[in-house]
């Protein structure tokens, strides 16, 4: 699917339509064109990319990729960023990312996706119900989408905290094995989430430094906030997998303590047990000569040094407080 918005600056007028709006944005050397493409013939999309846009084909093969590493560079016409984002069902940290390609040009900026992008659906909404957002350039529109996206992140994030803080006061009430695949699953997420901010913050780090002719001086701040919300969502995302390894070291040192206690009580048991299957065992034995064999006593004899001998070793544990 191809979308497209063309803006005339001097009117004021933004035209909602498909493909057939780049030959009149050819036309007048005035208008602003953004194209978003999702879900298109990859064949298509090259030749519309190269031939209409006249983009690098090196930027245009990389935005086609299924997958790979955000990246910016700097092309003749057009500045290329490719942004990882969250993908529309993405509300928490068990989330999808989908590639997100950016160009930026003089007059045109263009969006490429293969997954449909909630952060790119929010800004097309919001420069349909203002369309004067169009006249700040393709460059502003870049930086706002680019805000949005790893603003989505930041969200994801704050939202873990409380289940942690959950997952803590549940480990120290009644540990079970689930909680320790859900905070393993979390370490995992953590880290890709920390990799994916570090590759966007090497981006903003290139934008800070030199944002080029297609992105205005006066975005300087808007990149400045963008920097600070992926430092911000580095610094938590390293925060909240430190906490998660703290908790599953807690969670399998309690489990650790539980299971010896649960030997030492084992153990208790077998130990007071043992003189006892020592005294049965040997007057078990039915052998004609035993001296105690036909005492009129001995079986009560017996059974109360048993309780003697067992009680005995029952306080000398408690004691020492191996009970």
């Amino acid at each position: 699917m191809i979308r497209v918005l063309l803006f005339d600056p001097m009117t004021g007028v933004l035209e909602r339509g498909d493909e057939r709006l780049i030959e009149r944005w050819q036309a007048d050397r005035h208008s602003l064109l953004w194209v978003d493409i999702a879900k298109h013939d990859p064949s298509a999309e090259r030749i519309l990319l190269e031939g209409s846009f006249d983009l690098h084909p090196l930027a245009v093969q990389d935005a086609l990729r299924e997958r790979h590493p955000p990246k910016i560079e700097r092309f003749g016409n057009a500045l290329f960023m490719l942004l990882r984002g969250l993908d529309a069902d993405s509300e928490s940290i068990e989330f999808g990312v989908i590639q997100l390609a950016l160009f930026v040009g003089q007059r045109f900026f263009i969006t490429r996706h293969n997954k449909p992008s909630v952060s790119v659906d929010w800004l097309w909404q919001q420069v349909e119900q203002e369309p004067g957002q169009m006249a700040a350039g393709s460059g502003a529109l870049a930086v706002r989408l680019t805000n949005r996206v790893v603003r989505r992140y930041l969200a994801v994030l704050l939202a873990l905290e409380p289940r942690l803080d959950e997952i803590e006061g549940e480990i120290f009430v009644r540990p079970q094995d689930h909680l320790l695949a859900e905070l393993t699953r979390y370490k995992s997420r953590l880290r890709q989430l920390a990799r994916i901010a570090n590759y966007h913050l090497q981006i903003a780090r290139e934008l800070q430094r030199d944002a080029g002719p297609f992105i205005e001086r006066r975005l300087v701040h808007d990149i400045t906030d963008i920097y600070e919300q992926l430092e911000r969502t580095q610094s938590l995302a390293g925060l909240y997998f430190d906490t998660a390894s703290d908790l599953t070291a807690g969670y399998l040192a309690f489990a650790s303590h539980r299971l010896n206690r649960v030997m030492q009580m084992l153990t208790v048991v077998t130990v007071i047990f043992v003189p006892l299957t020592f005294l049965a065992g040997v007057y078990g034995m039915n052998f004609e000569n035993m001296p105690e064999l036909h005492q009129r006593f001995g079986y009560f004899f017996v059974v109360g040094v048993m309780l003697v001998v067992a009680i005995a070793q029952f306080i000398y544990f408690k004691r020492r407080d191996w009970l």
